[in-house]
């Protein structure tokens, strides 16, 4: 039964996939890093986001043969997401029957958190994949001799969702646990040694240069009792599965398999977070395939104790279970589908910058980051100066150039008739600190006027006149769509 997850899976991914033609910044480093050369690739890897420097070179690849676009942006995450369901169907087959491996493949597509990430122009759909794979040859030892070449496949897919994101190591102390509580034998266990060893070795240049970048994370906030509320609420639903679904008497069972692979990776990088802050749920994205094997299995616990009284029932449980499961989860299922979704939209401001651009403006960004929209869409700014950069981001090898001095930008800004500022939308802007981004906001307070505000999802687009005296401006209402 494991394609029916993979189709399912595949139809969920491919269920509004372009989200209107929106796409939001994290995307856009993905975009704009896929349509350099490998050589300016390899040069901002040096500088910045090397964790990701496999993806952005897959990517790459991918925009090469089949062009930039949202369908070959996200189209990975689906298929590495159907893989992964694939993957657990086939791990809940074998270790509780067909029953508890459909209804587990099935629940994959179904948890909210993956199908944000389904269709996420981001690697974590694909580190998914290779835990599901991992998780799936490990089951297979436990149950079966195997050969050498199967612990080569194990090390070689571990390794490679290590290079996607090196926080996929989490999985080693997970199926470390499996092996504890399922009294692996000798032997498995000393070949299981070898191979995660190797891998982890294969990925440790890549965890020791990225911690040099480690200010790229300086935004994750350090780590609260808030931060925990939603992995309490999965750890809470594992545990009550796991309790109707406990084991009694084989030893490799969906408990001794899912509850480390949800619940190691929680506590590894909560543990992590504690010396420097890393808590993001998309990071162990992969965990929830252990959600899934429990609930698939809880499942199937339900439908064997009624078949005892209702054969009937207890054939139409699963498909009961899951049109239900669809219905509850439909809002989330719309919402995570619109643009909205998303903190912003590159897409959407570019779009009013087009619209509203005359010859001889000048364009800024507030904060440089925000620079973004330019790369993904460099048509919608043709004819604009880029007042404040002095380097781009490909000839700088980072995501959003290099900037001029304060004193360079103020000069150059008061050379210019019209000012168009691309900034964040006031709910989701933060306070301005450097002194660059203070001096932008101050020259165009004082000596430019408002003449035209607007905010499209996430990002604010104003435009600015000079003035011919300093008067105060006056306020401008804003805009939103």
């Amino acid at each position: 039964m494991w394609p029916l997850p993979v189709l399912w899976t595949l139809a969920l991914g491919l269920w509004g996939l372009s989200r209107q033609g929106s796409v939001w910044r994290d995307e856009a480093a993905t975009w704009q890093v896929a349509r350099r050369s490998t050589a300016e690739i390899c040069h901002l890897l040096e500088n910045v986001d090397v964790v990701h420097g496999c993806y952005y070179l897959l990517m790459h690849l991918l925009f090469s043969c089949f062009g930039a676009g949202t369908t070959t942006l996200r189209l990975p995450s689906v298929l590495a997401m159907a893989v992964a369901a694939g993957c657990l169907a086939v791990t809940g087959r074998r270790l509780a029957g067909a029953r508890a491996g459909t209804a587990a493949g099935l629940a994959l597509g179904l948890l909210p958190a993956v199908q944000f990430h389904l269709q996420e122009g981001r690697p974590y759909a694909l580190v998914a994949a290779g835990a599901g794979v991992c998780t799936l040859l490990l089951v297979t030892a436990l149950r079966r001799p195997v050969r050498a070449r199967h612990w080569l496949a194990y090390g070689c897919a571990l390794a490679l969702a290590g290079l996607l994101n090196w926080l996929a190591l989490l999985i080693v102390p997970a199926h470390l646990a499996t092996l504890l509580l399922s009294r692996a034998g000798r032997g498995v266990r000393i070949r299981w040694t070898a191979a995660a060893a190797t891998a982890t070795l294969c990925v440790l240049p890549l965890v020791l240069f990225s911690r040099t970048q480690s200010r790229q994370v300086s935004w994750i906030p350090p780590l609260t009792w808030h931060t925990l509320v939603g992995p309490a609420v999965l750890l809470a639903i594992a545990g009550a599965c796991a309790l109707v679904a406990r084991p009694r008497t084989a030893r490799v069972t969906p408990v001794t398999v899912g509850l480390p692979l949800l619940v190691v990776p929680h506590l590894g990088l909560a543990g992590l977070s504690l010396v420097q802050p890393l808590f993001v749920d998309r990071y162990i994205l992969y965990s929830l395939l252990g959600l899934a094997l429990l609930v698939g299995a809880a499942v199937d616990t339900a439908a064997r104790a009624l078949t005892r009284r209702n054969p009937a029932a207890a054939r139409r449980l699963l498909p009961v279970v899951l049109a239900l499961a669809t219905i509850a989860l439909l809002p989330q299922s719309l919402a995570k589908r619109s643009p909205e979704s998303r903190v912003d939209d590159v897409m959407a401001i570019a779009a009013d910058v087009r619209r509203v651009k005359q010859p001889g403006d000048a364009v800024l960004f507030l904060p440089a980051a925000r620079r973004d929209t330019q790369s993904v869409s460099p048509g919608s700014f043709s004819g604009l100066r880029d007042v404040a950069l002095r380097r781009t981001p490909e000839e700088s090898g980072t995501l959003k150039g290099v900037e001029a001095g304060p004193e360079r930008i103020r000069a150059a800004l008061l050379g210019h008739r019209r000012v168009l500022l691309v900034t964040d939308a006031a709910a989701v802007a933060r306070p301005v600190t450097a002194e660059r981004e203070r001096v932008k906001s101050s020259v165009l307070s004082t000596y430019f006027r408002p003449v035209y505000d607007e905010e499209t999802r996430g990002r604010r687009l104003t435009v600015y006149e000079r003035l011919e005296r300093r008067p105060v401006p006056g306020p401008v209402g804003i805009r939103a769509r």
